[in-house]
């Protein structure tokens, strides 16, 4: 389980990760990273609507999507727990204040925990090495 302020629960920061964040494409899932997830704008600087900034250092929060086209409850469910695993132990890794969201394709539902783990890692590792810069976010000009 992530911890509460690793959590992405509200859908303003959803859009953020995916809207203003860098994208990875692989067969299993899709990641969405923003590496300045806070704040999103002047008004978001009041720590009442972050409770998860603790002292001015946000943590990186997550966030999933699971859609029905991966299958069944049980399937998603089972496709959430994996991936909120393997988010968990690469927190770590991520920017203080990331916003990261991960988007399980329907492949993902016949996928094992290590082909999960590799397309994460595969993401992540393209995401963390590419620099933030102001030109459009990766895949935009396909």
């Amino acid at each position: 389980m992530l911890p509460t302020e690793n959590r992405l629960r509200r859908r303003q920061d959803f859009a953020t990760a995916v809207k203003r964040g860098r994208r990875a494409g692989r067969p299993l899932l899709v990641v969405h990273l923003n590496r300045d997830g806070e704040p999103v704008g002047p008004s978001d600087r009041n720590s009442d609507l972050h409770p998860h900034v603790a002292e001015g250092l946000p943590s990186a929060r997550a966030g999933f999507v699971v859609s029905k086209a991966v299958g069944p409850a049980v399937v998603r469910n089972l496709v959430k727990r994996r991936l909120r695993h393997l988010i968990r132990e690469r927190l770590s890794r991520l920017p203080a204040g990331s916003l990261i969201v991960v988007r399980a394709l329907p492949a993902a539902a016949d996928a094992s925990y290590h082909d999960l783990e590799h397309d994460l890692d595969a993401a992540l590792r393209r995401l963390l090495r590419a620099e933030p810069t102001g030109s459009a976010p990766t895949g935009a000009g396909r």
